[in-house]
């Protein structure tokens, strides 16, 4: 059974990884056999990256690129293949938020989380896919979101990626399933990170802030998740034990979906 598990020798891109949620990702992928490949926008991030992985015992090759640029992603995706391999993981998890009421957003601030959110998981995964397919297969996990499959206030851009990129993850399934190819996604829940940290801090009366008692009050495990929770998903979903696993959304999220919360 631990052989399903076993990414040894498998070329692992994950987008955005130099630190957060994708760097968990990609540390779970690399403690499982993976050779790790990441990506991002400024080469300081890619520096600390490098560092961070290098000081968690990983070896991890870094690129910088734009993935919103199709020539960058296409340039960056053959670099890799003749410096590292041919890639037969890729975790797409870069992203970005903007939490703005809907009247006043712009278009330019929607079209931007449109373009990182959801062009750009169909940018690499077209750059990656004639490799899998010439390789005889290959694994597409795509971060997805709760806000695939629900709203709140401030959202509506990223919800309407997260959602768009939940039937992206389910075309690429259905398109290219035949090539041994199978394209899923992880919906995590509220994740503990330095992001939301302001989030969770004990108010000065002693009391929870009032969106952490909001989250615990909606998930049936009483707690945020951690980024570690999101690393046995992404291996599952990276390995062989998921070959007949395809065009589905894994949620990570301690149970908020299923729950309606907690009577007031």
């Amino acid at each position: 059974m631990n052989n399903q598990f076993d990414l040894t020798g498998k070329v692992a891109l994950v987008t955005g990884a130099s630190y957060g949620i994708g760097f968990a990702i990609a540390s779970a992928l690399a403690d499982a056999g993976a050779v790790i490949v990441f990506n991002d926008i400024k080469q300081e991030l890619v520096d600390k990256g490098v560092a961070a992985y290098k000081e968690a015992g990983i070896t991890a090759h870094g690129y910088v690129c734009d993935v919103t640029d199709e020539d960058a992603v296409q340039a960056m995706v053959a670099k890799i293949e003749a410096e590292v391999g041919v890639i037969d993981v890729l975790v797409n998890n870069a992203g970005i938020i903007k939490r703005i009421p809907m009247l006043e957003m712009s278009a330019k601030d929607f079209r931007q989380v449109i373009d990182v959110d959801l062009n750009a998981p169909f940018i690499v995964s077209k750059a990656v896919i004639p490799g899998m397919m010439k390789k005889g297969g290959g694994k597409i996990i795509n971060i997805c979101s709760m806000m695939s499959e629900l709203g709140r206030e401030t959202v509506s851009a990223y919800a309407a990626a997260k959602g768009g990129l939940k039937m992206l993850t389910k075309n690429i399934a259905s398109e290219y399933g035949q090539y041994n190819i199978q394209c899923n996604g992880i919906g995590p829940g509220y994740i503990a990170t330095p992001q939301t940290a302001p989030l969770r801090e004990v108010q000065p009366d002693g009391s929870k802030h009032p969106f952490d008692q909001f989250i615990l009050a909606k998930t049936p495990a009483n707690r945020w998740g951690e980024a570690s929770d999101l690393g046995g998903p992404a291996v599952f979903l990276a390995s062989s034990a998921s070959d007949f696993v395809n065009g589905h959304i894994l949620y990570v999220d301690g149970g908020i979906l299923a729950y309606i919360g907690k009577q007031p």
